[in-house]
């Protein structure tokens, strides 16, 4: 009878052992803002992985929330920007945005982290990115866009339709600082897109 009483005992705190073993990769998943943010995607065949998501506001106001898909994690802004592997920007909007405002805060960004001469050189690049933000309308609260950068330029997916492309290694780097730069859209946005 004890042997077995212990032997079930044993099975069981195995399973219990493998369950907890298991756990994590059932709970890697983040939620923030209300959006469940997942730890994994996969970009043309490749998986990416979570380096980290956080909240963007305005004036107190949630917009949208941020998170950076990458290959390979790191804390480093730098290493992250001048990577020509696979990244990704997901916004997941907290409410409705037009096309003109979400565009407006892209090119300030773009000119608060890119030196004149740079981006006088990149205007091509930047109007080829407003047209393509015009396209999208009024993002709707619930809404994605996707900016998948490479080691060729960035892709526009709205709610996983491809929207276009912006060609040009310089301009992606230039756009990744909007959100990782000296002068970040929201320094405790950047601070969690590190991971940190």
């Amino acid at each position: 009878m004890q042997r077995i009483s212990g032997g079930r005992y044993t099975a069981l705190s195995l399973i219990l052992a493998a369950s907890l073993a298991l756990g994590p990769a059932f709970a890697a998943d983040m939620e923030i803002g209300g959006q469940r943010v997942p730890e994994h995607l996969s970009e043309g065949g490749r998986t990416l992985v979570l380096n980290g998501a956080g909240l963007r506001t305005r004036f107190v106001v949630k917009v949208y929330v941020a998170a950076l898909y990458v290959t390979t994690k790191s804390h480093d802004a730098s290493v992250l920007i001048n990577s020509t592997e696979p990244r990704r920007i997901r916004l997941q909007l907290l409410r409705d945005v037009d096309s003109e405002s979400l565009d407006d805060a892209l090119q300030e960004g773009l000119r608060d982290n890119t030196p004149p001469p740079e981006l006088a050189r990149l205007k091509a690049s930047t109007e080829r990115l407003k047209s393509l933000v015009a396209d999208l309308g009024i993002a709707r609260e619930g809404d994605v866009v996707d900016l998948d950068f490479d080691a060729r330029g960035v892709a526009v997916t709205h709610n996983g339709k491809p929207r276009g492309r912006v060609d040009g290694p310089d301009f992606a780097r230039a756009l990744l600082r909007v959100w990782l730069g000296d002068k970040p859209a929201q320094t405790s946005l950047k601070t969690a897109l590190l991971g940190n």
